[in-house]
């Protein structure tokens, strides 16, 4: 186990050269795959959907699911909304979970976090290749299985808030850059490594029998339970570097290991309290107000439960520092914040987590024959590497001129975006605007990734110290929503046969974040230059 430094003062240029620096890159380069693998283990469920359909729809005996319609199979529009509540319930419990995990590191030490969160990980990925072996397996099942994945999502909040307490404010947009980018990577590594891990008996008996659906004359066989097990052996060796190579740093007074571990459960469960109220209103709650209402109303429910949870539910020894964290909440700047970084991470990852299966619900039909698996990857693998760019050129031009220029990019990328898709579903051939649909979305991908690196890159410039690490946290844990938000909003417009509507809508939001940034932070005489 790597001991806790005695003294950590990065911005002290001679111990960061002669102690710091090797403590940092190491610790660094430890967080880096274990994020990966919380990305990967939280957003598969996009890819597993994709696959449950195809199953489905070639062999229909296969995942029929008739959850909540009376005991009936749904009708072909119906399946697919369906099959989008499993990401968008992952995308919710993530979101959720990040609330805590922007607070974790000063009170349970980042080493304790990094260690646990990847332990838990492991849970969900093994119980839903188990589950995933049986066809038969309830949907109900696999709701609660993606509820907890999410420790994948939240991770991403500890984790930055942990990086930005190794590196000093010069380093800042390059660290939290790979940190996040690299980390980010995750969705890609997971949508490029599955559709192969897929299509062989990986784990031989213990990884269970196949799924075999007629293609044409033949008969095609597929280890779906494999989208999940592939993660497994690689997060044990993930957690053992975690626990003996990770630092906790003596400014987080979070004593022994015993203790912070048992206050890492107590907060974890909060989140997931508030997750859990979240998703039972989500699927269970009907109330009389439009659906995109309803969507957002469930967000705000699931947020208010989880800090009403951390301010009440605490015992007296996290509640002393959590306060003084709270304080973020009474600044003006971080809700500024959290707006413009909705429209970077929010929207990649919410991208990420729709776009398997959007790209089958619009371009695919069973006379096409077109094989999106061979795309899917792209777009998140650009968005994701492309983002400690973002931080590099903040760092040398300001990173609120660097947003806002994005932005620009964003909102002319996601109109053309919607106008392809509006095409292709007008279309007898929709795999004509598939390419054209493509390209225009990588460029949206990679301004996010930007974006990420930009807005991630203010924060340390606007807030102190003290500050920064918990504001970087909830940022992203409001962002992170868009895993949630995303994919419902594509299935209420899938369901209607107006997908387009939806990136119009994305879009517009895109302008309000042009106006809100220039006004603070990019204008002449902007509040705060950064």
């Amino acid at each position: 186990m790597a001991a806790t430094p005695e003294k950590w003062d990065v911005e002290d240029q001679q111990f960061w050269e002669s102690t710091g620096k090797p403590i940092a890159y190491r610790n660094l380069w430890i967080s880096i795959p274990n994020l990966l693998c919380g990305f990967s283990v939280w957003l598969y469920w996009g890819m597993i959907i994709k696959t449950m359909q195809e199953l489905h729809f070639a062999n229909t005996a296969l995942f029929n699911f008739t959850f909540r319609n009376d005991g009936l199979p749904y009708d072909e529009a119906g399946y697919k909304a369906l099959l989008y509540t499993l990401p968008a319930v992952a995308g919710l419990a993530g979101a959720t979970l990040r609330i805590p995990n922007s607070f974790m590191i000063a009170i349970c030490g980042g080493r304790n976090v990094k260690f646990m969160t990847t332990v838990m990980l492991i849970i969900p990925a093994i119980a839903s290749g188990i589950a995933l072996k049986n066809p038969e397996t309830p949907f109900s099942v696999y709701i609660v299985l993606a509820a907890l994945s999410g420790v994948g999502g939240g991770a991403f909040a500890s984790s930055m808030s942990n990086i930005s307490f190794f590196f000093p404010k010069r380093m800042q947009g390059l660290s939290l850059g790979l940190n996040a980018g690299l980390g980010n990577a995750g969705v890609s590594v997971m949508q490029f490594l599955i559709p192969w891990a897929i299509t062989f008996g990986m784990f031989g008996g213990l990884g269970g029998d196949p799924q075999a659906y007629p293609v044409g004359d033949a008969t095609k066989q597929v280890w779906i339970q494999n989208a999940a097990l592939v993660w497994v052996p690689i997060m044990i060796v993930l957690a053992i570097l975690a626990w003996t190579m990770m630092n906790n740093l003596p400014q987080h007074k979070c004593g022994s290991a015993p203790v912070a571990i048992g206050k890492y459960l107590w907060l974890q469960a909060i989140g997931f309290l508030g997750a859990a109220v979240g998703v039972l209103m989500l699927i269970y709650v009907q109330l009389p107000i439009p659906e995109l209402v309803r969507i957002f109303l469930v967000l705000i429910v699931a947020v208010f439960a989880t800090l009403l949870g951390m301010r009440f539910m605490t015992p007296q020894a996290i509640q002393q520092p959590l306060n003084k964290q709270f304080s973020i909440l009474r600044n003006k700047h971080n809700w500024v914040m959290t707006w413009l970084y909705v429209m970077t991470f929010g929207s990649f990852i919410g991208y990420a987590n729709a776009f398997p299966k959007l790209l089958n619900d619009v371009f695919v039909t069973p006379d096409n024959g077109l094989v999106t698996a061979h795309y899917i990857w792209i777009g998140a693998f650009v968005g994701a590497l492309i983002r400690p760019l973002g931080g590099w050129l903040s760092d040398k031009l300001g990173g609120a001129r660097v947003t806002q220029w994005d932005t620009w990019i964003m909102v002319a990328s996601t109109i053309l975006a919607g106008y392809f898709v509006a095409q292709a579903r007008q279309s007898s051939n929709p795999e004509t605007y598939f390419i054209p649909f493509l390209l225009t979305f990588i460029v949206l991908f990679a301004t996010t990734g930007i974006g990420n690196g930009s807005t991630f890159r203010m924060i340390p410039i606007i807030f102190s110290k003290e500050q920064a690490g918990p504001v970087l946290g909830w940022t992203s844990a409001i962002a992170a929503y868009g895993a949630y938000l995303i994919p419902k909003i594509f299935a209420t417009q899938i369901k209607a046969g107006t997908p387009e509507y939806a990136l119009y809508g994305f879009a517009g939001y895109y302008a309000t974040c042009l106006a809100v940034n220039w006004w603070f932070y990019a204008r002449k005489n902007a509040e705060i230059k950064c």
